[in-house]
């Protein structure tokens, strides 16, 4: 069977198959039970992580110390905190399972060994990155203006293999509405 970041990666752009191990070889699975953070804010993200199974969350805590959900991300999507990943800076936001997850994960350094050695694969990851940002982007600004009902009822449109996944508390916090807002938009709709 193909390996899944390979075929991912081939569904952009060939990759020689003398190439393969060197990837692969980059990067270790990890797996992660509902809540565990891959990645904890205020310091600097030295790993990426591509999905492979499940869906992470990249969220913050803020100034009340409620966790608010920026994003969602599901299988063949790479996750990192972008700009402290690139940049060796510390980052605010984490990274945690929202539902049990496996992952490919990679350092720093061994990825950008890996630029060294495949410097296709750098173009390569960063226009997916690109692209995925782009998307992201989109998603949060189609829920601009909206109210309450018509947000939940954009995300489960939109995002409903996600919504089917994740705890509702992630969800209202992505939705920028409370629990029981949320439970109440649900009971209306049904």
């Amino acid at each position: 069977m193909p390996h899944q970041l390979i075929s991912f990666l081939q569904s952009f752009k060939y990759i020689p198959s003398d190439d393969h191990d060197l990837i692969i070889a980059a990067f270790e699975q990890k797996t992660f039970n509902e809540g565990d953070y891959l990645f904890k804010g205020d310091q600097v993200c030295r790993q990426m992580f591509f999905i492979t199974d499940g869906v992470l969350r990249i969220m913050v805590r803020n100034e009340k110390g409620n966790e608010v959900t920026h994003y969602f991300l599901k299988e063949n999507y790479f996750c990192t905190i972008l700009n402290s990943f690139i940049n060796q800076v510390p980052a605010h936001e984490s990274i945690q399972a929202a539902c049990d997850t496996t992952v490919l994960v990679t350092s720093h350094a061994k990825l950008f060994t890996l630029y060294e050695q495949l410097p296709y694969l750098k173009e390569l990851i960063d226009d997916i990155t690109h692209k995925a940002l782009l998307e992201k982007i989109q998603i949060r600004n189609n829920y601009l203006g909206q109210n309450s009902t018509s947000r939940y009822k954009l995300f489960m449109e939109k995002q409903a293999d996600v919504a089917l996944r994740v705890p509702l508390n992630d969800i209202a916090s992505y939705l920028g509405i409370t629990p029981q807002s949320l439970s109440r938009i649900r009971k209306n709709i049904r």
